[in-house]
């Protein structure tokens, strides 16, 4: 899988600084990279940048399930550890799944609404759970994916190398 070439390489860069950051453990640096590039560069491009990695995530799920031919299970758990319906999750971790959910059956625009819809009405501290979450289901997809010798983007393998 190689990264969608109409893809600035600014994108690329900042997503894969991100990565390393939170696969170091530093999540709050990964965050405020992120921020920090939404804020640079605007919000058209910090959408490009989150749609960047949720269709990454897409990439490896379809990966993960054989190509469609076998189900990858999304499951939603609270703070207890218990599952919950997606309607119940945390707005910003409802926002994650829909965006997901949306990449998976091919519906970039819907998954692009969602971001959208997010970056304008979001708090801050929500975007930022956004932004964790698309980074921690990269790196988690990343790492089931080599386990089972599955194709990565380079650009991930190399972040996370």
């Amino acid at each position: 899988m190689d990264p969608n070439p109409e893809q600035p390489p600014s994108i690329i860069a900042a997503a894969s600084e991100a990565l390393a950051s939170m696969q170091a453990g530093q999540d709050t640096d990964a965050v405020e990279l992120m921020t920090a590039f939404a804020h640079d560069r605007g919000r058209a491009e910090a959408t490009e940048l989150m749609l960047t990695l949720f269709h990454e995530c897409s990439a490896m799920v379809a990966a993960l399930g054989s190509g469609g031919t076998a189900p990858v299970k999304m499951q939603v758990f609270d703070d207890d550890g218990h599952e919950v319906p997606i309607d119940e999750a945390d707005p910003p971790v409802r926002t994650a799944v829909r965006t997901l959910l949306a990449q998976v059956h091919g519906d970039t625009e819907a998954a692009k609404d969602q971001i959208e819809i997010a970056m304008a009405n979001a708090a801050p501290a929500e975007m930022a759970m956004v932004t964790m979450q698309a980074l921690r289901w990269t790196i988690k997809l990343a790492a089931e994916c080599t386990t089972r010798d599955l194709p990565i983007s380079p650009w991930i393998t190399s972040a996370l190398g």
